[in-house]
C-alpha cells in the first residue's frame, strides 16, 4: 500500500533539491557540488553537501543524508507518503495510489481539510465584517491585535448562533463531526461546536488548517478555552504545535524553537520579533511534540511562567534530551507574567529572557535555592539536599556533578558531604543511551572500513557509470561495506534510489555520503589502477599464506609472482586500459 512507484520517481526527478534546501539554508556552488551550513544542526563552517545531479545531500558534520523526499520528511516531520505529496503539490504532479482504500482515505482527509479551511474563511469574514462581531473586535484591540494581526493569523469570530457555520457549509452531519466543527442535537438538527468565541485556527506544519481554539469573550459562556475535539479526523492534540507553520523557518535558521502555552503567547511573541515560537495547544508537552521539535531545531526554550516551567516533568525532559539529542532551556520570565502579556507591555524584556534562557536543570536548581533558607545551618542543609536531589535526577553525572559542587558552595557544605547524602539516588545510565553509543560506534566502523579508493570507485560508478562499469567487479572491493554497496548498485543498474531500497539503513547512510560527495575529477584509469593494485597485493599475500600452510608453494608461485609483477607495474597511472587488462583478466578468472 502506498504511492505508485512511477509517480514517486517523477517527484524525485522533477524536484530541484538545491532550490528545496535553499528555502532553509544558503547554498553556494563549490566545484560540482553545492555547499552550505547544515539545516539539521548548528555549525559555523559549512559541511552540508548537495549533489544536484543525483538529487541527494549529506552532512559531513552530523551525518544526515538523503534525497528530496528524505529532506522533507526530516524538516517537515512527515511520513514518506506525506513528503511525496508535499513535493508533488509543489511540482503540480497528480499522484496515484496502489490501494483503492488509501486513495479513499487520502481523498477523505482532503475533503475534511477543505471543510476546516472553509470554516477558517467563514469565521474570519464574520470577525472582519459582521456588526455583531464588534465585542470580539474590541477585545482583540484591547490585546493589541488590529486588523492586520487578525489577517496575519487568520483570526475569526464564531457567531452567537446555533448553526451559523453549519448552514454556511451545507454539508453532511458525518462531515461536520469528522472535521470537529459540529454535530446533531437531540432534535436531529445540526449545531456548531463553537459559538460566540474568538477563533484561533490551528494549522499543521504544512500550513493546512486542522483545528480551532475558541476563546471565551469577557462576558461569554465558560470554559475560557474550547478546542477542537481530539476525535476529529483532522487533528491530534498530542502531535500538533500551534504556530509551527509560521515558526519553522526561523527555528531552522537559528537552531532554536520557543515553546509556550497559549495562542496569544505565540501571537505576542511573533509581534515582538520572536517568530520561532509555538504552543502546545492547551496540553502538556508530549514525546510526539519533542520528536517534532527536533525536526526543526536542536534547542528548545520553554517560555512558561516560572512555576509551570519548574514543574515540567524532569524525567521526561532529560529522556527527550537524550533520546532526541535536544537541549532544553527555560526563559526566566518576571513573576506573574506570561509571554503574551510581556510581549505587549515590554517586548524587549521578553526577547532578553529568551536570549538569556538557562539550561533546564540550572533553572530548577536556582529556583530551589531561591526558595530555601540559607541563613541557618538547618536551612542550608535542607536546601542543599533538595537542590542536590534535583541535580541527581539528571542521568548524566558529567552534567549533575558540577551542579553538586555549585550547590555545596552556595549552601556552605563540602561536595563530599553532599555526595554522601545523595549517593544512593544516582540514576544509572539508561539502556537507550548505551544502545545509541554502540550504534554510533558501529556506524563509525562502517564508514572507516571503506578505503578512499573504493569510495572514489563507487562515486565513479554513480556519476560516470559508463566509463568504469565494464571493469569493476566485486572481488576488487576489499572492504565488506564497499563490496556490498557495489553489488547493490550493480543490481540496481546504478540507480541510487533503487539501491537504497535494497539495503539496510547503515549501508544506505554510507551510500548517501558517497553520492553526495564531490564528483571525482580524475581519469577513471587512475582509480581503477589503484583499486587493482590493492586487490592484487592482498591476493598475492593470501596466496602466499595458503602456500605456506598447505605446502603447495610451487603450485601457486606462478600466480603470486604474476600478481606482484603487475602490482609493481601499476606504480604509475596508465595512459590506456591495455596495461590493466592482464590483471582484469586474472580477476575475472582467466589467467593471462
Amino acid at each position: 500500500m502506498g504511492i505508485v512507484a512511477e509517480d514517486v520517481r517523477r517527484v524525485r526527478e522533477q524536484t530541484d533539491i538545491v532550490q528545496l534546501i535553499s528555502e532553509h539554508t544558503q547554498l553556494r556552488k563549490s566545484g560540482t557540488q553545492w555547499m552550505g551550513l547544515c539545516p539539521f544542526h548548528g555549525e559555523n563552517t559549512p559541511s552540508f553537501s548537495v549533489n544536484y545531479e543525483m538529487g541527494v545531500y549529506h552532512c559531513f558534520g552530523c551525518g544526515e543524508s538523503g534525497d528530496a523526499i528524505d529532506y522533507v520528511q526530516n524538516k517537515q516531520h512527515l511520513d514518506f507518503a506525506g513528503a511525496v505529496e508535499y513535493l508533488a503539490a509543489k511540482a503540480n504532479i497528480s499522484l496515484r495510489y496502489t490501494d483503492s482504500n488509501e486513495n479513499e482515505q487520502r481523498g477523505r482527509r482532503k475533503e475534511l481539510l477543505d471543510l476546516v479551511q472553509k470554516a477558517v474563511d467563514f469565521y474570519h469574514d464574520c470577525l472582519i465584517n459582521r456588526p455583531d462581531a464588534r465585542p470580539a473586535r474590541d477585545y482583540l484591540r484591547s490585546r493589541g491585535y488590529d486588523g492586520e494581526v487578525a489577517r496575519q493569523f487568520s483570526l475569526g469570530w464564531a457567531p452567537k448562533e446555533w448553526d451559523g457555520l453549519s448552514k454556511h457549509l451545507n454539508t453532511s452531519n458525518k462531515n461536520l463531526e469528522d472535521a470537529g466543527l459540529g454535530a446533531l442535537n437531540k432534535y436531529n438538527n445540526q449545531y456548531d461546536f463553537f459559538r460566540d468565541r474568538i477563533m484561533f485556527p490551528i494549522f499543521n506544519e504544512r500550513g493546512e488548517a486542522v483545528a480551532f481554539g475558541g476563546r471565551q469573550l469577557p462576558d461569554g459562556e465558560p470554559p475560557k478555552y474550547k478546542n477542537t475535539s481530539d476525535r476529529a479526523k483532522t487533528y491530534s492534540k498530542k502531535e500538533t504545535l500551534y504556530g509551527l507553520n509560521w515558526a519553522k523557518t526561523e527555528a531552522s535558521k537559528l537552531s532554536e524553537i520557543v515553546v509556550c502555552e497559549g495562542y496569544t503567547d505565540v501571537i505576542g511573541a511573533h509581534l515582538a520579533g520572536i517568530e520561532r515560537t509555538v504552543a502546545t495547544c492547551g496540553t502538556s508537552m508530549t514525546e510526539d511534540h519533542a520528536k517534532k521539535l527536533k525536526r526543526f531545531a536542536p534547542r528548545v526554550v520553554l517560555a512558561y511562567d516560572a512555576d509551570k516551567a519548574g514543574q515540567a516533568a524532569a524525567e521526561r525532559v532529560y529522556g527527550w534530551e537524550e533520546q532526541f539529542e535536544l537541549e532544553f532551556a527555560v526563559a526566566e520570565l518576571p513573576e506573574g507574567s506570561d509571554p503574551g502579556d510581556l510581549a505587549r507591555h515590554d517586548p524587549a524584556a521578553l526577547r532578553r529572557a529568551i536570549e538569556e534562557a538557562k539550561p533546564f536543570l540550572q533553572f530548577r536548581i536556582e529556583q530551589e535555592l531561591k526558595r530555601g533558607d540559607l541563613s541557618t545551618p538547618e536551612g542550608r542543609a535542607r536546601t542543599a539536599a533538595n537542590a542536590g536531589h534535583l541535580a541527581m535526577e539528571h542521568p548524566n553525572p558529567m552534567v549533575s556533578d558540577p551542579y553538586i559542587m555549585q550547590i555545596a558552595d552556595q549552601c556552605l557544605v563540602t561536595p563530599d558531604q553532599l555526595r554522601t547524602l545523595l549517593q544512593n539516588t544516582v540514576p544509572q545510565q539508561s539502556t537507550n543511551h548505551k544502545n545509541a553509543q554502540i550504534q554510533d560506534k558501529q556506524e563509525e566502523v562502517l564508514h572507516a572500513q571503506i578505503p578512499a579508493v573504493e569510495k572514489q570507485a563507487l562515486q565513479f560508478f554513480l556519476h560516470r557509470k559508463d566509463e568504469i562499469e565494464d571493469y569493476l567487479m566485486p572481488v576488487l572491493f576489499l572492504s565488506t561495506a564497499g563490496q556490498l554497496i557495489y553489488e547493490t548498485l550493480r543490481e540496481a543498474e546504478g540507480d541510487l534510489h533503487a539501491a537504497r531500497e535494497q539495503t539496510d539503513e547503515s549501508l544506505s547512510s554510507v551510500l548517501l555520503e558517497i553520492a553526495a560527495g564531490d564528483v571525482v575529477d580524475e581519469d577513471p584509469l587512475g582509480i581503477l589502477s589503484r583499486l587493482l593494485a590493492l586487490a592484487a597485493k592482498q591476493k598475492a599475500d593470501e596466496l602466499s599464506s595458503i602456500a605456506r600452510q598447505e605446502d603447495s608453494f610451487d603450485d601457486l608461485l606462478e600466480d603470486i609472482n604474476f600478481l606482484r609483477r603487475q602490482t609493481d607495474a601499476l606504480s604509475e597511472a596508465p595512459q590506456s586500459i591495455e596495461p590493466l587488462e592482464p590483471l582484469l583478466e586474472w580477476f575475472r578468472g582467466i589467467p593471462s
